[in-house]
């Protein structure tokens, strides 16, 4: 009886669903990153252009001060990237480390390689439809110890 019994509910029991393999598809990791902390990602209202790009940046070179009209995705494939933010913080991103630059006229930023050899970037643009990839902006005065490099083109 009992084995009837469990030969009723394995009938009414389907069988799980088996993947099927793939065939001609290949893919290579171009970078990685792991994030200091939650990554939170929004894009912005209406369609988004994607945009991937590889950066870099000489020893000695720099961005300029700019902005975003979206959020940027960015890993550090070699180097250590340094950031002045508005607030006048500075963040290192050394190499395999990956972060996210907020979007605004109100979060300028400016990216510096301090080091000896190249800083190259990964970066993931999730911007509106039609736009630049960043903006020219002020330096913000950070004083002394500020960083007051003029804008240059990304």
């Amino acid at each position: 009886m009992a084995l009837v019994g469990c030969a009723a509910v394995l009938g009414l029991v389907r069988p799980a669903a088996v993947a099927t393999p793939g065939s001609g598809v290949s893919g290579t990791v171009l970078a990685k990153g792991t994030s200091t902390g939650k990554l939170e990602v929004r894009t912005p209202d209406g369609r988004t252009d994607v945009t991937f790009r590889t950066i870099t940046v000489e020893p000695g070179g720099f961005t300029g001060w700019h902005t975003h009209r979206g959020r940027l995705i960015a890993v550090v494939r070699s180097g250590t990237l340094t950031r002045t933010l508005d607030d006048c913080s500075v963040e290192e991103t050394p190499e395999g480390s990956s972060f996210i630059e907020p979007s605004g006229a109100d979060h300028r930023h400016i990216g510096r390689n301090l080091g000896t050899g190249p800083v190259v970037l990964w970066v993931t643009y999730l911007l509106p439809e039609g736009s630049e990839l960043s903006d020219d902006a002020e330096a913000v005065d950070c004083g002394a110890g500020g960083w007051h490099a003029p804008p240059a083109h990304r």
